[in-house]
């Protein structure tokens, strides 16, 4: 299939493109990378009257490290972390979930922002943000505001930008040099979608011990003390809590992704 027609602009600056977001009345769409849109398009799953392309917007590359955290300007590639061409403030992290995102010709235009706001349950990037107690930038007619990672998806594809906001960067925290993390992820074949999701983050000098089950039928679920998870139990417990169903291939995956992401803790 091709898409519905479109008018295309590419602003030169990121005050152009919030108005031109304005102006649309709820019709226009950001486009970077193009990797999630794109299909979408040809799919006609958005029919868009408009594309506003920043992906050429150099503000929206920039990165800023301060003594506690990494500001990541929204197009910033998967490729760009996976290969170490940003800072790394979370002791491999990032790069670890980045090079497992898709195949490398997506991570090669594919966008940070642009996961976080295509907003897949079953997406690397929001379970990361999430994990991480990162905060999203928003950028709109009223100004600028923030959002913490773990209230910017409030449901399958569905995130608290507005329709005349768009997402600019992305604020992480910096782990210290005690911090140990797992990440698990399960799907049938490299390159696709995880069917199941876990991370847990322990960092005693922060006093974090954090826990993201992705992959779910809404948006990830955040177990903010994991120290709580110590047993099957109460790892069944946190899987009914993320909303995984009653079907046992399901809760099993779950469970296990889970289970083996704070196995790698002790590694």
């Amino acid at each position: 299939m091709k898409p519905v027609a479109f008018d295309y602009e590419k602003p030169t600056d990121l005050a152009r493109a919030v108005s031109l977001l304005t102006a649309s009345g709820g019709m226009g769409k950001i486009v970077a990378g193009g990797q999630s849109l794109g299909p979408m398009l040809n799919l006609r799953l958005a029919q868009p009257t408009l594309l506003v392309d920043v992906g050429g917007l150099e503000r929206l590359r920039e990165v800023r490290l301060t003594d506690d955290t990494l500001v990541l300007g929204a197009c910033t590639t998967h490729a760009a972390i996976e290969d170490g061409l940003v800072p790394d403030v979370t002791r491999g992290f990032m790069q670890r979930v980045a090079r497992d995102i898709a195949y490398r010709a997506v991570r090669n235009r594919g966008t940070i922002g642009g996961s976080l706001c295509h907003a897949d349950p079953a997406a690397d990037w929001i379970s990361a943000m999430m994990l991480l107690s990162a905060v999203v930038i928003i950028e709109g007619p009223a100004g600028t505001r923030e959002v913490e990672a773990e209230h910017f998806v409030t449901g399958a594809f569905t995130t608290a930008l507005a329709e005349d906001e768009m997402l600019t960067a992305i604020r992480i925290p910096s782990l210290s040099s005690a911090a140990r993390w797992g990440w698990y992820k399960f799907r049938r074949k490299p390159g696709e979608f995880a069917e199941a999701l876990a991370g847990v983050i322990v960092d005693p000098d922060r006093c974090v011990h954090r826990a993201v089950i992705g992959a779910t039928h809404t948006a990830p679920y955040v177990v903010a003390d994991a120290s709580a998870l110590t047993g099957e139990r109460s790892v069944r417990e946190a899987i009914d809590a993320a909303g995984i169903g009653a079907d046992p291939y399901e809760q099993q995956i779950h469970c296990a992704a889970l289970k083996r992401a704070m196995a790698q803790l002790a590694a």
